[in-house]
Parts: C-alpha cells; sequence; structure tokens
C-alpha cells in the first residue's frame, strides 16, 4: 500500500516535471504586443552580442529560462549572423531553435528608378548589412567591372529594377554578383540579337533606355520617345535630351530646361554632345528597356510635351512641326506659371 502512495506520488511529481519543461519550452515567452520584432546579429556577433540585443529591445519576458534553454542546446556556438524575425507569443524552444539553425528573415530589396551610382549605394546598404565603402570601392573598381562589361560610368547597367531577396548579412560583393546575375539573365539571346540589329550594344541600349525613362511613365509613348531618339542618331544630330541636363548638373528638380542648363559643360549634356553619354541617368525599367529594343519604325526626330500637360507627347517629322508644337507647350507652361 504505502509503495503504491510512493509510485503515485513519484507519478504526480514526474508529470508535473513534464508540464513545467513543456510550459518553459513551449509556452509564449515573448514581451511585446506589436506582431513581430526583429533582432539583428551583424557579422562576428557572439551569443553575448545576441542576449544584448535581446535585453535591450526587451523581447522576452523571462531572459533567464530562454539562457537555461539555450545553454542546454548550446546556442553559444551555434551563433549565424543575419535578421531574426521573433513572432508574438513564440516559446523558448522555436526561439533558440531558429537562432541555432540560422533561419533568418530575408529581405526584399525592391529596386525602382535610380539615378545615380550614390543612390544604389544608399538603397542597399540601408537595407543590407553590405557596408556601403565597401560597395563604393568595388562600384569604382574598372578591373572587377571588366567581367560585367561595364565601368564605373555605368553601373547602372548592372541592375535591373525588379524585387530582389537576400539574406541581411550578404556582403557588398555577393550582393553585386547576385544583381549582375539578374541582369545576365534578362540579357537572353532574343534580346541580344536586337540590340545587334539596332548595331547597339547592352550599354547603349540601356543608356537610351534610360533617358526615356525620365522623359515619360506613358508606356505608349515610350515606344515612339525611343524611335525618335534612334532617328537623330542615325542622322547623326543630339539627342538634345532635357533629363540630361537635370543629370549634368545635378537637379532633377528642374521643371523648365532653360538656356543656362542647355549650356552646362559635361559629357552627360545631349546639348552639348553628339550621341548618347558615357552611361546611364537612372535604372530604367524592363519595360522602357524593351520599348527601345522594339521601338517602331518611323520619321520622327522631334517630340515635345503636349500642352495639356498630362504627360504624353506630340511628335514631329520637321522642325517647323515642332516649333509649332513647342509653342503651345511653353504657353501652357506660361499660363500656369511654372518657370
Amino acid at each position: 500500500m504505502k509503495f503504491k502512495k510512493i509510485r503515485t506520488y513519484l507519478f504526480v511529481l514526474i508529470a508535473l516535471i513534464c508540464v513545467y519543461v513543456l510550459y518553459i519550452l513551449f509556452s509564449s515567452n515573448t514581451n511585446f504586443d506589436e506582431k513581430q520584432k526583429y533582432i539583428y546579429l551583424p557579422t562576428g556577433s557572439n551569443y553575448e552580442n545576441l542576449l544584448s540585443n535581446l535585453k535591450e529591445q526587451q523581447c522576452l519576458k523571462s531572459i533567464s529560462s530562454f539562457e537555461g534553454l539555450a545553454d542546454k542546446m548550446n546556442l553559444k556556438n551555434h551563433i549565424h549572423p543575419g535578421k531574426y524575425k521573433i513572432e508574438n507569443g513564440m516559446g523558448n524552444y522555436s526561439i533558440v531553435a531558429m537562432f541555432r539553425s540560422g533561419k533568418q528573415q530575408p529581405v526584399k530589396l525592391v529596386i525602382n528608378k535610380l539615378r545615380t551610382k550614390q543612390d544604389l549605394i544608399r538603397k542597399i546598404s540601408k537595407q543590407l548589412e553590405a557596408d556601403s565603402n565597401e560597395l563604393k570601392k568595388f562600384f569604382s573598381n574598372n578591373e572587377f567591372l571588366k567581367k560585367y562589361e561595364i565601368d564605373s560610368n555605368q553601373i547602372q547597367c548592372l541592375i535591373i529594377p525588379d524585387t530582389y531577396e537576400f539574406k541581411w548579412n550578404t556582403d557588398a560583393k555577393k550582393t553585386i554578383e547576385k544583381l549582375a546575375k539578374a541582369s545576365v539573365s534578362f540579357w537572353n539571346e532574343e534580346r541580344v540579337a536586337k540590340a545587334k540589329k539596332l548595331n547597339m550594344s547592352k550599354v547603349q541600349i540601356i543608356t537610351m533606355a534610360s533617358i526615356v525613362e525620365e522623359e515619360t511613365n506613358k508606356k505608349e509613348d515610350k515606344y515612339k520617345i525611343a524611335s525618335t531618339y534612334l532617328n537623330r542618331i542615325k542622322l547623326e544630330m543630339p539627342l538634345q535630351a532635357d533629363p540630361t541636363c537635370k543629370f549634368a548638373v545635378g537637379d532633377f528638380t528642374i521643371k523648365r530646361v532653360l538656356k543656362i542648363h542647355t549650356q552646362a559643360k559635361s559629357p552627360y549634356n545631349t546639348y552639348q554632345i553628339k550621341g548618347l553619354p558615357p552611361g546611364p541617368i537612372c535604372t530604367p525599367s524592363k519595360e522602357t528597356i524593351d520599348a527601345v529594343l522594339n521601338a517602331p519604325q518611323t520619321d520622327y526626330i522631334y517630340f515635345c510635351a503636349r500642352e495639356d500637360l498630362k504627360g504624353y507627347s506630340n511628335f514631329a517629322k520637321n522642325y517647323q512641326e515642332h516649333l509649332a508644337n513647342a509653342k503651345k507647350y511653353q504657353e501652357a507652361l506660361n499660363k500656369r506659371g511654372i518657370k
């Protein structure tokens, strides 16, 4: 009888211990109201850095219970750099297992239109661990860039606007290599053949596309603007593209390009040079690159923004037509007081 009581007590005790262990392992140990919190562990971080980060952000109700389990699971020797998401309601086991396995939260790097190399560096280094100075070194290293058939003036040719998924701790070199790989994939045989038919390199196509990108966001006009610029190149006429003036003077807020802008001395100012500038003036979209590659055959050699200022253009085959279009546009600007 006495033995049965002891056995019952032991069973209850073991059951209580099991319940306690399960509670420590799986019950919520988060200490915030948000849906999640993010922990960033830079390259070279250790267990102490992780604890410090958790304490600083007040992520856990009981840091001691976390540490107890972390010790048993040898987390100290399995720290991985990266971005980690702790979801509200997670228990110690899930949290420790996440850090121990290095199961970090991917970062979605969204690249749209970026005008300068500095814009691109800021965009990447703001969202990834990749160091801005390291990015700058690679983007300025013509020897490194040679394998991509570009130079430091043509960095935008390496970037196809899209949404990319990275590990947060991806370094500068691997970041560039991944972006470049996507660019190589974009340039399939069909696109390369179309560029060759136009007697233009990929860099030249992207450079022209960057100008078209800055000229309009109207899909139907992109093809006609591309055709107009291709015609001007064939005729050895200066492109006289207003966006290149803005790029040359470094002021993208200019609403009305004036003589002072068109006279700016710069290899990017297509009022001062013939042909294309030495590199793109932004990262053009896939759609705009394809608009250049698939530009229709036209007789247009001029275009000017429409007087309704809705973003579309009037196209002209001769200078007299163009002057008439330009006059209507200038009068619309004057009427609205746009300087």
